[in-house]
């Protein structure tokens, strides 16, 4: 960075010390190739005229596109002022966000992390009205929570959901919020990834049992900085495809990379977390290799000879687990795999209920957006040169230690 920086300076000084010596010796005068006491008195200077209204109607249409969202969403939009108890006698302002109605009986939907530790919450409408709102439910691993507020229900503008599974990486993804408590404020940019996983103990610092993670998270270039938290990430529609819940970053602002918990996800969480304050996620029993690190089932397809290149490379069984139950296996044999001791043999996951999955994350986010504890799936197995079908009944996650594993390497 220093070199580049030096390099530019020097092009800067040159540039000026060139300038200079020009001045000290002035070129000589220019002469017009046509005197212009000769011109004919019939030329003109051409001046451009103005283009067509239809040229810069056309030039204009992403704005005017933006504008109208913009006009059509922001009063659904609030801002959340967040107070929390320090002691018996003292309050402490503690964070600020976003959120955004989801209904005229006055839920709002935000992040977990705005409203974790609320003593109070204001929420501030588009208009600036102030109404104090209550929890009514959040969820640690979603990252999803609803609030409530008693108003009228003329100053409730409800969004429109849309779907996240129709999302494509290059569509425009706009977000409107409040950072560093700028209200209403509205940035853009493009989907830039899908099927990202955000771990919930990394987003809310807290002890929550490791291994869940949130599915299927959208990545976005939109600017998202701190007070953007639980706003809504839209479409070119205006309908909503997620909720803006981190960034990466080093310096705690925004570095291109952000990231949002996919709208299908809300659709499954919020109903759940109004009609009973929480929600019940099922569980499997399974670890799995991490695939970003290359030990997807497709990057081991080779090394491993693999029969298949796509599904859920099954590590460790936990004991008693619904997959324990179903007879599922994991790993058999230590191996080395571009430098590193892994787990291999264990069972390919490579379908549910019919859907074929290309790794965990989806697996992950079927389970989460499509069933319940109680539930019985069909789990299509690959074992060894096998394909079979198991179907497995759903349990709840568990809220302690889960467990030693029984079928995995030790």
């Amino acid at each position: 960075m220093m070199k580049r920086l030096s390099i530019a300076l020097v092009l800067i000084v040159g540039l000026f010390t060139a300038c200079q010596s020009e001045a000290v010796s002035a070129p000589p005068q220019a002469v017009a190739s046509t005197p212009i006491a000769s011109l004919p008195l019939n030329v003109s200077l051409q001046i451009s005229t103005p283009i067509s209204q239809e040229i810069i109607d056309s030039a204009d249409a992403e704005y005017a596109l933006l504008t109208n969202i913009y006009e059509r969403l922001a009063p659904s939009v609030v801002n959340i002022d967040v107070i929390a108890a320090e002691s018996t006698t003292n309050l402490l302002d503690i964070g600020r966000g976003s959120g955004f109605v989801f209904d005229t009986d006055g839920h709002i939907i935000t992040n977990t992390h705005v409203i974790n530790g609320a003593q109070e919450i204001e929420v501030t409408f588009n208009n600036g009205y102030i109404v104090s709102a209550t929890v009514v439910g959040f969820d640690a691993y979603s990252d999803l929570a609803v609030i409530k507020v008693d108003t009228d229900k003329e100053r409730l503008f409800p969004v429109t959901l849309g779907n996240s599974d129709s999302v494509r990486v290059g569509e425009r993804a706009i977000a409107i919020g409040n950072p560093f408590g700028l209200a209403s404020s509205m940035t853009q940019g493009i989907v830039s990834g899908l099927g990202r996983q955000l771990p919930s103990a990394e987003l809310l610092n807290s002890d929550l049992i490791p291994g869940f993670n949130n599915p299927s998270i959208i990545q976005v270039d939109t600017d998202i900085n701190p007070g953007n938290s639980g706003g809504p990430l839209l479409n070119s529609h205006g309908e909503v495809i997620g909720v803006n819940t981190a960034i990466r970053t080093d310096t705690g602002t925004f570095q291109g990379v952000g990231f949002a918990i996919p709208v299908n996800t809300v659709k499954r969480v919020v109903p759940e977390l109004i009609a009973n304050g929480k929600v019940d996620y099922a569980w499997l029993g399974i670890s799995t290799l991490i695939e970003e690190d290359g030990f997807s089932v497709a990057g081991l397809a080779e090394p491993l000879n693999l029969p298949v290149e796509a599904g859920v490379l099954v590590d460790r069984v936990t004991v008693g687990s619904p997959a324990d139950k179903a007879g599922l296996h994991g790993g058999s044999q230590r191996v080395v795999v571009r430098g590193s001791e892994i787990c291999a043999g264990g069972d390919i996951i490579i379908a549910v209920d019919g859907i074929y999955i290309n790794n965990m994350d989806e697996l992950v986010a079927h389970l989460v957006v499509n069933t319940s504890p109680g539930n019985v799936v069909n789990l299509m197995i690959v074992r060894g040169n096998e394909t079979f079908e198991v179907p497995l009944t759903l349990e709840p996650r568990p809220t302690g230690e889960t467990g030693a594993s029984q079928n995995g390497c030790q």
